[in-house]
């Protein structure tokens, strides 16, 4: 659950290599795979012999999933960011180091 006491902050308050703790969100297989299900159906989220044969040569969480996951971490953690953290610059996740590379399942 968020912090209410915390103070609230701007995004101009934040720094380059500033750290912050949230909690875990576990991506297994089964919750790839369901989420994959609903919204993003190709054969490398939903099927293991299909993924087998992709570029991620394995099962591959949909980045939707591991945005959405992000995502929660980020509110439910101890930054409570002034007027909520929206979508903008969301077209900018491709620049993040962290997008570089698939989750698999027990990540």
């Amino acid at each position: 659950m968020p912090n209410g006491n915390a103070k609230e902050l701007c995004l101009d308050d934040l720094y380059v290599g500033q750290r912050s703790t949230s909690g875990t969100y576990p991506i297994n297989a089964t919750r790839m795979k369901a989420f994959a299900s609903e919204f993003d159906p190709q054969p490398f989220h939903l099927d293991e012999e299909g993924a087998r044969n992709s570029i991620f040569h394995g099962l591959a969480a949909s980045g939707w999933l591991t945005a959405a996951a992000a995502m929660r971490l980020f509110v439910m953690g101890g930054l409570r960011i002034a007027g909520g953290l929206v979508g903008l610059g969301g077209d900018r996740l491709a620049e993040a180091d962290t997008c570089r590379r698939h989750a698999s399942p027990g990540e």
